[in-house]
């Protein structure tokens, strides 16, 4: 297996670190618009490592470098904006693909909070006949959230239940920044584009609608120690994910942002800073969000500086194999104490970062087979949380409001 990994930020140094102990692939490029980020990445990496440099937004150029550096197999972990010209540059090139975020939506021009339009992954599910006649897989939505949330919904239909009525993501964590009374510990540019999007539901009896943005707010009581954080509806990819697969009554994603995160975000939405249309500034044609993600520090530097934990997790609502009501919550907690000391990385990158690495090794193994656009949840679930346990970071499993069992 030979590996290009697109984007040299956070999460991609933190799956190149991860990736480093492990034996499964020959060669990894670290390729980055800027090729000097890419070094960092690959500094004090072994031999199989080296950087490129690479314009994220030309297909041609990311089949070009796929081409030169026989890459089998590319990983995409820049922000959803370059999902589809790193998608088409490695079909191009004959690579499988595996991304962390999908083809971004786009809201209904007259019911934006009431209808779909483009969906998360339209543009890339609509590809899925070409790659799956040219025998190739594209494995969309393998990150954290979406990715180990999915492998947690099919893994409890096919082991805990009989039938499921609700299978929602829930997100969160106390983790804080010291230093910054506001610092996202992940990109600011798809924070914005998963929080002020119209949040998308599925039920089976009306397929997928839209709903306003923080709705729906919810308490809940994440495990280990985070405790209570406030919950609200937003746009995520497990939404459009699960119920092409999983059989379920209704599908849901709720990200833990507590009430003074949802402020901030709405005062930015208020001052139009959230606009990816470009406004002249001095002479300049500049993003108002770029902007913005510009001026607040780098997910990837915070780490000596946040404290807490994070936890992702699928709570799982319906009817178990006995017969019995069932609601259960598997979920998967990293403490940033932890992935600082192990890996130098930041807990909510690194958590993000080896579920793509983890399905790399499955594919590589040959215990992944599929061609097709897929997402996590059309893939046997088991291979996977062994290998998250391999990897040093078990999983948990609660029942109601106790915990069962950590694996």
């Amino acid at each position: 297996m030979r590996v290009l990994l697109v984007g040299a930020g956070g999460v991609g140094s933190a799956a190149a670190a991860i990736a480093a102990r492990r034996d499964f692939f020959d060669h990894l490029v670290v390729a980055d618009y800027s090729v000097e980020r890419a070094q960092r990445a690959v500094s004090g990496l072994d031999r199989r490592f080296t950087a490129a440099q690479v314009d994220a937004s030309s297909a041609a150029a990311i089949a070009e470098l796929c081409r030169e550096n026989r890459i089998t197999h590319v990983l995409n972990a820049v922000d959803p904006r370059f999902v589809l010209p790193i998608f088409e540059g490695a079909y191009a090139a004959g690579a499988d693909y595996l991304d962390m975020a999908m083809s971004l939506s786009r809201p209904h021009p007259s019911a934006p909070f009431e209808k779909t339009w483009v969906k998360l992954g339209d543009d890339q599910f609509a590809a899925d006949p070409r790659w799956a006649a040219a025998g190739r897989l594209a494995l969309v939505g393998i990150g954290v959230e979406p990715g180990l949330s999915d492998v947690f919904a099919r893994y409890a239909a096919d082991q805990l239940f009989a039938e499921i009525d609700e299978i929602g993501v829930r997100d969160g964590s106390n983790i804080t920044v010291d230093g910054y009374e506001f610092a996202p510990s992940f990109s600011i540019w798809t924070t914005i584009e998963e929080c002020l999007n119209p949040p998308v539901v599925w039920e089976k009896d009306r397929g997928w609608y839209t709903t306003e943005p923080f709705s729906d707010p919810e308490v809940f009581d994440f495990p280990e120690g985070i405790g209570p954080v406030e919950c609200v509806n937003v746009e995520h990819e497990e939404v459009l994910l699960i119920p092409r697969w999983v059989d379920a009554r209704r599908v849901t994603f709720k990200y833990g942002l507590g009430a003074e995160f949802i402020d901030v975000l709405k005062t930015i939405h208020k001052l139009g800073l959230d606009s990816t249309n470009p406004v002249r500034v001095g002479g300049v044609d500049v993003s108002p969000r770029d902007v913005l993600a510009a001026g607040l520090p780098d997910p990837a530097t915070l780490g000596d500086r946040m404290r807490g934990k994070t936890c992702a997790g699928t709570l799982v609502t319906g009817v178990g194999l006995d017969g019995e009501p069932l609601e259960v919550y598997l979920y998967h907690v990293v403490d940033n104490e932890w992935s600082m000391r192990e890996y130098g990385h930041q807990a909510v990158v690194w958590q993000t970062a080896v579920n793509p690495v983890i399905a790399l090794e499955l594919l590589a193994s040959g215990d992944w087979r599929a061609t097709g656009v897929l997402g996590p949840e059309a893939l046997d679930p088991v291979p996977f949380l062994d290998k998250l346990k391999e990897y040093g970071t078990p999983w948990g499993l609660r029942v109601g409001s106790s915990q069962l069992a950590a694996y």
